[in-house]
């Protein structure tokens, strides 16, 4: 007899196993002389050499359904066991769809600007998405962010947006570096949460796959094979923008959000996403999309708000 441990560390117990071990119970039906002991993040298996291998194969099909989907199911693991089945028999995701989220939920763009957004950043590295709140920059951009480093395109994920409104001043909140930013990054935390396991979100931070910086700390850094995306950058001021944009290295995608309808910097200062949108709109590679209230995907009410401030705004 033999043994082999298994980690699963970066996944949920109860999502990958199931209510009850379902999903558990089905891999041991699949393979029952093999002795199948699951504790905490690790799976120890005793049985013959061919039955480890078995249940290697699968395990390690289950892992990229898992991570691909967001969830794992008793019918799933069965067809997954089907004899001569490999990575490339797991089913593709529909072409609209961007990532799966957690429990399976499905993440894509719901209006033609979030759609022309996907577009724009399959044939561009920097796209500028502009548009007031509630239409889904953050979310499309992280999206497209975690569908780039499952699909392997990108090393890591970099999220980064000026610390507050009026400058970097973060000295007079408590906490490290990253418990000084993250009340202003929670958009971009509440994205991820929709889209990864808390336990793979939980090692991606850690390990520095996900990093969460201020703006201020860009200067200097080279951003190879990544996925950087700097929101609220209205209220970047035009040298921390060009500042972020010049950090741009190989193979990287830059995504830059903001509404020009909010902006908070003083008054003696430019954006630098107003200025920025002027100089670069005809360089080739860059795409600006200008989203509206007809992109609003939250409450109603919040495109009836919009359309009224911007009625006031017109009048004044």
């Amino acid at each position: 007899m033999n043994e082999k441990v298994f980690s699963i560390e970066s996944f949920s117990p109860l999502e990958l196993f199931g209510v009850g071990d379902r999903n558990l119970n089905a891999i041991k039906e699949l393979i029952p002389k093999l002795k199948i002991i699951a504790r905490g993040e690790f799976i120890k298996v005793i049985g013959e050499p061919a039955e480890i291998e078995t249940f290697e194969s699968l395990f390690n099909l289950i892992l990229i359904h898992f991570e691909r989907f967001g969830s794992i199911t008793e019918n799933d693991i069965k067809q997954l066991a089907e004899p001569g089945n490999t990575n490339g028999m797991i089913k593709d995701s529909p072409p609209d769809v961007l990532v799966h989220g957690r429990n399976g939920m499905i993440i894509k763009a719901r209006t033609p600007n979030q759609i022309k957004i996907v577009e724009c950043i399959a044939k561009n590295d920097m796209v500028f998405a502009i548009g007031p709140a509630g239409t889904g920059k953050t979310y499309t951009a992280v999206a497209l962010a975690v569908r780039a480093l499952k699909n392997r395109e990108v090393k890591r994920i970099i999220l980064t947006r000026p610390a507050v409104e009026a400058g970097e001043n973060l000295g007079f909140l408590p906490g490290d570096m990253k418990e000084k930013l993250d009340p202003y990054m929670q958009p971009l935390y509440d994205a991820l949460r929709d889209m990864l396991p808390p336990q793979k979100l939980l090692t991606y931070l850690e390990d520095g796959t996900i990093e969460i910086a201020p703006l201020a700390f860009m200067r200097g850094r080279t951003l190879d094979n990544v996925f950087a995306i700097l929101d609220e950058a209205q209220n970047a001021t035009s040298s921390q923008l060009k500042m972020f944009l010049t950090r741009m290295g190989r193979s990287a995608k830059f995504f830059i959000t903001g509404d020009i309808t909010q902006i908070d910097l003083p008054r003696n200062q430019q954006s630098g996403l107003v200025q920025a949108t002027k100089i670069l709109k005809d360089i080739q590679g860059i795409d600006i999309v200008v989203l509206d209230e007809t992109d609003v995907i939250r409450h109603k009410l919040v495109s009836k708000i919009i359309k009224a401030y911007d009625k006031e705004t017109d009048r004044s």
